[in-house]
């Protein structure tokens, strides 16, 4: 029987979920173990009744289970499971690891995993900022986790393939479904440089109730979870609460006060949450966990502005008066005193220049990439 069979077959024993497989495994190591196991030395297992025993006990591969397995070697798709070296440690030790992970690509067998979430629909502010949280902490041979979702997560990823480190995505659907869709280009990155991982079987399209149970894989493989950028109502607080339960750090970046975005993460904060402003206040945190820390004295600050040409005078008035957070057209005639006409001419030329970006509403902010 083939090993990687009897993991498939064992996850489908109705009565055996997450917490139960991982006591089995820890009280007989394999799979083939248990299935070789007598009804009674199963019902010793805290949580094993005996209709569970006996439904282990009769227990036969299937063919639906030998096609999964076919159509993962066929695509390249590793089957990585709870007793494998490259199977994340930490997540080995919460109460309901998945006994197996898809794997396309290679997941690190040591790398010290860090998780950055956020919300989707990000502001320039939080996309730049979690984009260059994740460019220094690779060049610290951390490993970047996050969900591949838009936004903050999309950005994570970025940060961490332009710095030339590894990154993680763990998704809320099968690994050869790409979500969402227009991540593909990202998808293939990561695929290639680093690992896209789930627990869910082939095709499994992204469903409401994943992204809870994938969040619990984001938090439980990392040793802290960043939010940056979250509503008072946020998936990403599900995973800092998922983080904390499960006795990892949990870092916010503080944004606006006057920003919705930024209410979660100001409420982690009060709760207790490291504040977190460059890279240093992280590495301060989690140095424990380090393998290797590297003292070449590159700088962990996330800048302020960038300025991508030379300016007039009133051109440098109104760059200043610019923020990574959206402000609003009139406001800038207000802080600046330039005329409406001659504002707009320069924040056109600005905006040309690369170094604003306009939104929505008569919005402009700085770039600070």
């Amino acid at each position: 029987m083939n090993t990687v069979l009897q993991w498939f077959s064992l996850k489908n024993v109705k009565g055996v979920g997450n917490h139960l497989f991982k006591k089995l495994i820890d009280r007989f190591q394999f799979p083939e173990n248990i299935f070789q196991a007598t009804v009674d030395e199963l019902i010793r297992v805290e949580g094993v009744f005996p209709p569970v025993a006996k439904a282990i006990h009769q227990k036969k591969i299937t063919d639906p289970e030998k096609q999964e397995f076919e159509s993962a070697y066929e695509m390249g798709i590793r089957i990585v499971t709870m007793v494998d070296e490259s199977y994340p440690s930490l997540l080995r030790e919460i109460p309901d690891p998945p006994p197996f992970l898809y794997v396309l690509g290679k997941l690190e067998k040591k790398a010290v995993h860090l998780a950055i979430v956020g919300s989707r629909d990000a502001t320039r502010y939080g996309i730049t900022t979690a984009k260059q949280l994740s460019r220094e902490l690779v060049r610290h041979d951390i490993s970047i986790v996050s969900g591949m979702a838009r936004g903050i997560d999309t950005a994570a990823h970025e940060g961490a393939i332009e710095a030339n480190g590894h990154t993680v995505a763990v998704l809320g659907c099968g690994v050869d479904v790409v979500y969402p869709s227009e991540n593909r280009s990202l998808f293939q990155k990561i695929k290639e440089t680093g690992a896209v991982i789930s627990e869910f079987p082939l095709h499994t399209n992204p469903e409401p109730y994943h992204f809870p149970l994938r969040n619990r894989i984001i938090s439980g493989m990392s040793v802290g979870t960043i939010v940056v950028e979250a509503a008072m109502k946020s998936g990403s607080l599900i995973t800092a609460k998922l983080a904390a339960d499960q006795g990892r750090e949990v870092f916010a970046v503080p944004g606006s006060i006057h920003s919705f975005k930024s209410a979660g993460t100001h409420n982690l904060l009060k709760q207790g949450a490291k504040l977190v402003e460059t890279a240093t206040d992280v590495l301060e945190e989690i140095q424990p966990f380090l393998h290797h820390h590297e003292s070449s004295g590159a700088s962990s600050e996330v800048p302020i502005k960038k300025k991508h040409t030379k300016l007039d005078s009133e051109e440098s008035i109104v760059f200043k008066a610019l923020e990574p957070y959206p402000v609003h057209f009139d406001d800038i005639v207000r802080s600046t005193g330039v005329e409406p006409g001659k504002l707009a001419g320069i924040l056109l030329k600005l905006e040309l220049e690369g170094m604003v970006t306009q939104t929505p509403g008569k919005h402009f902010s700085s770039c600070e990439e």
